[in-house]
């Protein structure tokens, strides 16, 4: 298992390599002057030459890349050119946004898509079967933005004065603040050390963090504001795991293993469970993994829609404003995260199926 880790980070560093350069090189190549997106459309030829002189992009673009290279092995990701900030504290900000949406997409993906996916493979050709799968060919084929739009109207407009009122934006109401737990416990930390960084990243997670500090008014208040973001967020995923888990039901239902469990007299749940339902885990949880990995890079219109300072609306916003530090180093994070995902899928198939040996 060691050696098999130890393999899988050293193939992933050349992925991770390539996707810097091409990110770094399509940066540069996106049409118009980032002097002009960052200062405005007003600012004279002289004033640009020097703000790019400032920055470091009237150098020819293989010593950018070399100096941006250097610093990334440093642990630095540079300063962003629109706020004048780190990327790290950008990122520190905005990641956990991106990961509690994500998480809470993914959370309702499995638990409506795979048991649909159970019954639908269980009542084969069945109305329920018919149902379940027009459901999730709509899913598949809703658009997010649409998806979205509707439910902050429903659910924020329509129902403004019933139980089933939810807010449409934002990850807290006005007057609410969710005092990090660091501060509540008095734990303390120099500013910008790595164990300050750290400690703000997870008090960055309103959920968490209200549940370490027990603001429950807080807990109450940051779930509601995610239910809507993750259900139009969750759509696609769901769909998608639903029709895989009917496939892999289907697929291994017609196994000699099964028609001899029956033949044994085994209840059908336990056949179900223990002979199908195992045995189709592996195309599973490959599925799950890459939706997962999908979810936490393509949230751009639901953060955009429902008001939500995360990983994808900061990204869209860099592209825009050309700041090419925040675009590298949210890029460069989001393929960590697909590399990390990937890895933890074939980690996980050595355990579902003991036949396995990743050595």
């Amino acid at each position: 298992m060691t050696r098999y880790l130890i393999r899988r980070l050293i193939a992933a560093l050349p992925v991770l390599l390539g996707i810097l350069i091409v990110t770094f090189v399509l940066a540069r190549l996106i049409p118009g002057d980032p002097c002009k997106a960052i200062l405005g459309e007003k600012a004279t030829a002289e004033t640009c030459a020097r703000w790019t002189h400032e920055k470091g992009f009237d150098r020819p673009i293989p010593v950018q890349l070399a100096i941006y290279m250097s610093d990334v092995l440093q642990g630095k990701l540079g300063n962003s050119i629109r706020f004048n900030r780190s990327v790290v504290d950008i990122l520190i900000e905005r990641l956990p946004v991106t990961i509690e949406l994500g998480a809470t997409a993914l959370f309702l993906a499995v638990l409506v898509g795979i048991p649909a996916g159970i019954v639908s493979s269980i009542r084969r050709n069945s109305s329920v079967d018919v149902g379940v799968m027009v459901g999730a060919n709509i899913g598949v084929s809703m658009p997010v933005f649409w998806l979205g739009l509707m439910l902050a109207y429903i659910f924020a407009l329509l129902l403004k004065d019933t139980p089933f009122w939810l807010p449409p934006t934002g990850r807290l109401s006005a007057g609410l603040v969710a005092t990090p737990f660091y501060e509540v416990y008095h734990l303390n930390a120099a500013p910008g050390s790595a164990g300050g960084r750290l400690l703000e990243f997870v008090s960055n997670f309103y959920v968490l963090n209200s549940i370490i500090t027990g603001n429950w008014v807080v807990l109450k208040d940051s779930v509601s504001h995610l239910i809507l973001p993750a259900l139009a967020l969750a759509t696609i995923p769901l769909a998608i795991i639903a029709r895989m888990t009917r496939s892999a039901m289907l697929e291994a239902g017609g196994q000699d293993y099964v028609r001899t469990a029956r033949a044994k007299g085994l209840s059908e749940r336990a056949v179900v469970s223990r002979h199908v339902f195992r045995n189709s885990l592996l195309p599973i949880v490959t599925i799950v993994g890459l939706q997962l990995g999908l979810l936490f890079g393509g949230a751009v219109l639901t953060e955009t829609i429902f008001g939500l300072a995360g990983v994808g609306r900061m990204l869209y916003e860099a592209i825009t404003a050309r700041d090419y530090p925040v675009i590298q180093g949210f890029t460069l994070v989001i393929a960590i995260g697909y590399v990390v995902v990937n890895l933890v899928v074939d980690l996980s198939y050595a355990f579902l199926d003991p036949r396995i040996r990743l050595d």
